[in-house]
């Protein structure tokens, strides 16, 4: 079975899977990770959505074979060591605008969410309409309206 290394959540970290095999099951099943959800297995729900070298992407979509051993995937589970807090802050706008219901697709919400934040920054404005509506994340609950709010909240923080 071939090797392959990448840093989860900083630190490096290698499996022994075939080429082929989704990060999403090598972080679900092999690696413990449960953040990351699995929806469609296509990109499309994008409830697994993760980042990758601080960019969002979908781990659904992605061979293991993709990464190289630098590359770094940060999970919901890493995300506020980013910030170096217990809870990073768009995590805490999602629990002070209430925005979850049933909550499966939210850890996808939340990483989507900070990358556009990111992304806007690094394009030169905050966050605003154009970017809200560029975030392609399923909730089948439609707790879009409070998602919006909490984002606006929580790009202020970081």
């Amino acid at each position: 079975m071939p090797q392959h290394t990448f840093i989860l959540n900083g630190s490096p970290v290698t499996v022994d899977v075939a080429d082929d095999v989704r990060l999403l099951w090598v972080l679900r099943d092999v690696l413990g990770v449960t953040g990351p959800k699995y929806g469609c297995g296509l990109g499309v729900c994008q409830a697994c959505t993760s980042h990758v070298n601080g960019k969002a992407f979908n781990p659904c979509s992605v061979p293991v074979s993709a990464l190289q051993p630098t590359d770094e995937i940060t999970t919901i589970e890493g995300l506020p060591a980013t910030v170096g807090k217990d809870l990073h802050p768009m995590q805490e706008a999602w629990l002070a605008y209430d925005v979850a219901q049933c909550g499966y697709c939210q850890p996808g919400q939340i990483m989507a969410a900070v990358a556009k934040v990111r992304q806007a920054r690094a394009a030169g404005h905050e966050i605003g309409e154009a970017d809200f509506d560029e975030i392609r994340n399923i909730c089948r609950c439609g707790t879009y309206h409070r998602i919006r709010e909490a984002i606006t909240a929580a790009a202020k923080e970081f």
